[in-house]
């Protein structure tokens, strides 16, 4: 009796009930957490989502404003091209009205455009013509006056600055004030501006906002506001110089960005900003951050109410609790797709501890196999060439070479010792990086390879692993192309009070052997032989022949037809018992712009033929000796 009373406890409480009250204790714990994590998330979502509507707004605004100030500066060029022709005081008349009925049938935006000079006790008006349709009722003398009133402003582009200004009160409507160089006479001073007013109807309709959410605004390069919604703010020139975001456009070196800030109103905004180049004006997109996020929590509340609907039904549900089985099976299908678009971050996690849940693993390990093997893939092409990589992942590189004719090439920084000894080692890795990737660049445009960097100095090939067909001529474009890089690259650095970078190049031709030199362990895909040493030799031959590219007579026999050489002196080499010659190439036969002679290419290079080292044949640890 004792044993069937047990036996009758043990079963006192039904697995269903059970089973009902497990699988409601997880629905509770794992509904709680998907609403504060789905809460959370699209928090986070939103956020980001109004940042880029703000970030995108503010860049379409601004590039409608953009185009809309380029449109005004090229009217009001040719509204002071062609007064400036004007002969006689009869034709002065007809030719006004003929422009005032040319440029201005297509609206009446443009109120008065003019040209000015700079005067000793200000600015003086030239010429100037007036939209009679649109300011019949604007005297001369007012607009003398408003002129006089706003010269401050507009003499700043005697500075070659493009100044835009608020002009409303004086006008009594929205209005801007524009000015611009004309004739200028230096990179820092114009002779003659061209002075414009204008309606800001197109600016207003570009800020209107759609919505009461958010606003958008438009200041100039002093914070002062140009075009809002609210027609008040730009009657009483209010200046927004003080909020955060303005300050950042104003103060940034990046034309773009985002960021929080408080308003006059004391409230939180989430604002973007986009500047433009035409008079260093900005666009502003914001929007108020508690009214941002009301959807949120709307949502919130909603999400705690499905919370209870989905509890009370689960009970309901776990009868077709079978049916979940296909979720896993469809995430599956969708990952097997992903991974065909070659899209191997998977999403997909492993809900069951059955067969599903362990095929879901191997495809989720399959996926981050795939990814890690194209990261790899990626990673090595930055340090070796694309096609190296290539066949190095799928095996086909072996230890050893093969012979091939290729172009060799070798440049240098001339003086890096005492450019570097001035810098902190971080500026020389920044200087080299900016320098090298210049360069580079001009080697990858012309299907060379890096073959490694020694130091400031670069040696490339051409050739290998595949032959392009014109190697050598490759090699010199590529030198050439260099040599413009840097010009342009030494511009910037002469802004800067940074010293002149001068470099110099050698080219070569011949045969090498090209392949993994090596362990098994470590390899590297390089060339060897007598015809690189002698490009190494060549390259530095430019300092004392003050040139930048000078290529050998093998590489000189194969381009002779497609550039300017000049031939230098014969010099003796080391490792080399017969004289050997080199050229200098001018550029290209077909480029008029290239220097005509050698005098003309050190000039461009800034290369003083007074300083040019002399030689002592004597000197045995010179790796050179002219000859001739």
């Amino acid at each position: 009796m004792k044993t069937k009373e047990k036996q009758k406890r043990k079963f006192i409480i039904p697995i269903g009930f059970k089973l009902i009250s497990m699988i409601s204790l997880i629905i509770i714990a794992a509904l709680s957490v998907m609403t504060f994590l789905a809460t959370y998330n699209f928090t986070s979502d939103n956020e980001v989502r109004i940042r880029e509507s703000s970030h995108k707004l503010a860049q379409v605004v601004a590039m409608k404003v953009k185009a809309d100030f380029r449109s005004l500066k090229e009217q009001g060029v040719l509204i002071v091209s062609s007064i400036l022709k004007e002969q006689g005081s009869e034709e002065d008349q007809e030719w006004s009205s003929y422009i005032s009925n040319l440029v201005f049938q297509s609206g009446n935006d443009i109120l008065f455009t003019g040209i000015a000079e700079k005067t000793p006790g200000g600015i003086r008006l030239v010429k100037g013509v007036m939209n009679e349709k649109a300011v019949s009722s604007l005297e001369k003398d007012r607009l003398k006056k408003i002129l006089k009133s706003e010269e401050k402003l507009f003499r700043l582009s005697f500075k070659n600055i493009e100044e835009i200004h608020n002009s409303t009160p004086n006008f009594g409507e929205p209005v801007i004030g524009l000015s611009f160089p004309y004739v200028r006479v230096s990179e820092k001073e114009a002779h003659s501006i061209v002075v414009m007013y204008v309606r800001t109807n197109r600016l207003l309709e570009a800020v209107k906002s759609e919505s009461s959410l958010g606003e958008t605004f438009i200041v100039n390069s002093r914070g002062g506001l140009l075009a809002h919604d609210n027609r008040q703010l730009i009657g009483a020139l209010t200046n927004f110089s003080h909020l955060r975001i303005v300050k950042m456009m104003m103060k940034g070196a990046q034309d773009n960005g985002q960021t929080e800030y408080t308003g006059d109103d004391g409230k939180a905004w989430l604002g973007a900003y986009k500047r433009i180049t035409f008079g260093n004006i900005g666009v502003v997109s914001t929007v108020p951050r508690y009214e941002a996020f009301e959807a949120v929590r709307s949502i919130e509340k909603q999400n705690i109410y499905i919370t209870i609907i989905v509890l009370s039904l689960a009970i309901l549900i776990i009868y077709f609790f079978a049916k979940t089985l296909t979720i896993p099976v469809r995430n599956l299908v969708g990952a097997s797709r992903q991974i065909e678009e070659g899209d191997f971050e998977l999403a997909i996690v492993p809900t069951t501890r059955d067969e599903i849940g362990q095929l879901t693993e191997s495809f989720v390990s399959m996926g981050a196999g795939l990814a890690e093997r194209e990261k790899m893939k990626d990673a090595l092409g930055k340090f070796v060439n694309k096609e190296i990589a290539e066949m190095a992942m799928q095996g086909e590189i072996k230890l050893g070479g093969e012979r091939k004719n290729v172009a060799i090439f070798f440049s240098d920084i001339r003086s890096f010792t005492a450019i570097s000894e001035d810098l902190e080692p971080e500026e020389v890795v920044e200087f080299l990086n900016s320098y090298m990737t210049r360069m580079v660049s001009c080697v990858d445009a012309t299907h060379g390879l890096v073959d490694k960097f020694i130091g400031d100095a670069i040696m490339a090939t051409w050739g290998t692993p595949v032959s392009r067909g014109n190697d050598t001529e490759n090699a010199v474009n590529s030198a050439l192309m260099m040599r413009g890089a840097l010009l342009d690259f030494n511009r910037g650095r002469i802004k800067e009070n940074k010293p002149e970078i001068k470099i110099g190049c050698g080219i070569n031709s011949g045969d090498v052997i090209a392949g993994q030199i090596g362990s098994h362990d470590r390899m590297e895909y390089t060339v060897i032989g007598d015809a690189v040493n002698l490009a190494a030799r060549i390259e530095g031959l430019n300092k004392p022949f003050g040139t930048d590219i000078l290529i050998s007579q093998d590489a000189r026999d194969k381009v002779k037809d497609f550039y300017h050489l000049v031939p230098m002196q014969k010099i003796l080499v080391k490792g080399k018992k017969r004289p050997q010659q080199v050229y200098a190439v001018l550029g290209k036969k077909d480029d008029d712009r290239r220097p005509k002679n050698l005098k003309a290419l050190r000039k461009l290079l800034g290369i003083d033929e007074k300083k040019l080292p002399s030689f002592d044949p004597d000197k045995k640890e010179e790796k050179y000796e002219i000859v001739e």
